[in-house]
């Protein structure tokens, strides 16, 4: 699918309002989605480049919206993703390490 002239100036404007959440909600975007996800079967195609398996909860942009908005919708563009491999192409694999539970030493009698 190819995005239109109209759907591109909308994108333009949802990135520089820093509003990229209405992007995700849209309808044709989560066709798009879903689509990437059935054409991966569901893997994780980082994971499988490694030779392991983990199934993909999220469909990656190669080339990032914010500096492509032309291949939003491009589903070469697109790339499904487990959620730790997601999180470490963003940077953000800081989180899983750091979602320990705090010790509490409550004693209950």
């Amino acid at each position: 699918m190819t995005i239109t002239q109209e759907q591109l100036r909308w994108l333009e404007g949802l990135i520089r309002q820093d509003k990229l959440v209405k992007f995700y909600q849209w309808c044709e975007w989560r066709k798009m989605r879903l689509e990437a996800l059935e054409r991966d079967h569901y893997e994780c195609q980082i994971c499988k480049r490694k030779g392991r398996y983990r199934r993909a909860q999220n469909v990656h942009h190669i080339k990032e919206v914010k500096s492509r908005p032309d291949l939003a919708l491009t589903l070469d563009n697109l790339e499904s993703v487990c959620i730790k491999c997601h999180n470490e192409i963003h940077g953000k694999e800081y989180n899983l390490k750091n979602k320990q539970k705090p010790f509490v030493n409550v004693e209950r009698w």
